[in-house]
């Protein structure tokens, strides 16, 4: 049986307060295990190596991104660990150099080369990396590298961002499932996206100042509630938007679009296509 009876007034203001006291925005449920962006990239990379090496020669010669085929692309990466390595050691040069550019030459080099040679060099690339970074305390000092300047932790976390993409360009061009990451490694990648997305919405031109609660669901995902514009306002969100954690991360590495995306928006859809947009301005490629 059923009663027609209103709701009292405010309830479903109250319910949602009494939620988000009980499990405050950006932490994910089930709970997943606390890993350190270090952790995070070294995963990032062991996975990448894995996939690498179940290529046959053929496989190398598979077309990636841009120009590049998987051999090109292994040393666009092997050209980052370069940088990245200058850029631990405060070298100024590579705070604004050209991501793509700047690893052009480490790029070109591969070709003709047997791919043992190339995954071998960039396997140790990663482990200078992860050796420099044994001997690092403070994972809050900023850093610069290729236009970014972020605390080292949000970095290395953008670095493990970008070796599970191009995982996924090489699995993608291969024939092979999707890699999905860890619920642990995943968490602090949508929790980096989360906290971006307001600096992509300027940097796409969104000056309307708009509260935005985003829900990115499944495992390593969790709850945000972001001020567009840097303006706090007054009473409830204006927009909400709900959807699936890998997928939004695919579309902050600018690898799937938003009308590819299962969404549930209350609010502005207007303005709600235009933040998923912003979102895709993140990816370096």
């Amino acid at each position: 049986m059923t009663s027609s009876a209103p709701l009292p007034a405010g309830l479903r203001a109250r319910v949602l307060d009494a939620s988000r006291r009980a499990r405050p925005a950006g932490r994910p449920f089930p709970e997943v295990p606390a890993i350190s962006p270090v952790e995070a990239f070294s995963r990032a990379a062991e996975a990448l190596y894995q996939t690498l090496s179940a290529l046959n020669a053929a496989g190398w010669r598979r077309p990636a991104i841009r120009d590049l085929d998987i051999q090109g692309l292994v040393g666009h990466l092997i050209g980052v660990e370069d940088d990245m390595l200058r850029c631990l050691a405060g070298d100024p040069a590579v705070a604004q150099a050209d991501h793509v550019a700047s690893t052009r030459a480490a790029a070109g080099r591969q070709a003709g080369r047997a791919p043992g040679e190339t995954l071998d060099e960039w396997h140790q690339a990663v482990g200078r990396t992860l050796a420099q970074l044994a001997g690092v305390d403070d994972l809050e000092a900023i850093v610069a590298l290729h236009g970014m300047r972020l605390p080292l932790r949000a970095l290395l976390i953008a670095r493990a961002f970008e070796l599970w993409t191009h995982e996924n360009d090489i699995r993608l061009t291969s024939g092979l499932e999707l890699a999905v990451p860890e619920p642990a490694t995943l968490h602090l990648m949508t929790a980096l996206a989360a906290s971006l997305l307001p600096h992509a919405a300027r940097g796409a031109g969104m000056r309307q100042a708009a509260q935005v609660h985003l829900v990115l669901t499944g495992p390593g995902g969790g709850t945000w509630d972001l001020e567009l514009d840097g303006m706090p306002l007054p009473g409830p969100v204006q927009l909400s938007i709900v959807t699936d954690a890998v997928g939004f991360c695919r579309l902050a590495a600018n690898r799937l679009t938003p009308d590819e995306l299962e969404l549930h928006i209350t609010g502005d859809r207007d303005q709600a296509a235009e933040l998923l947009a912003a979102a895709a301005t993140l990816a370096l490629d």
